[in-house]
């Protein structure tokens, strides 16, 4: 895939990601970008890894497969948030 493609398909993927999993989460249409493309590369190889097929073009498996990995990406975000803001014990 080219870059162009990349982009386009991370910021749909990042913001059907936000769309499914709403919540406060920082930044703006580059941060989404960046989470679907991100979303793209893991659920890519996640897929390959148990045989579903990886990223592959610009196509609705490709947009299916990115938005699960972008899902993924927010909720270990969330998951890593919520446990280190807890202060640290007897200081």
């Amino acid at each position: 895939m080219g870059i162009m493609s990349w982009l386009v398909v991370g910021l749909l993927a990042g913001a059907l990601g936000k769309w499914i999993m709403p919540g406060k989460d920082p930044g703006g249409i580059f941060v989404t970008m960046l989470i679907g493309i991100a979303g793209g590369i893991v659920g890519g190889f996640i897929g390959g890894l148990i045989g579903l097929g990886g990223v592959t073009g610009f196509n609705f498996g490709t947009l299916l497969t990115a938005t699960g990995g972008a899902v993924l990406l927010l909720f270990l975000y969330r998951q890593f948030k919520k446990n280190g803001a807890e202060p640290p014990a007897g200081d």
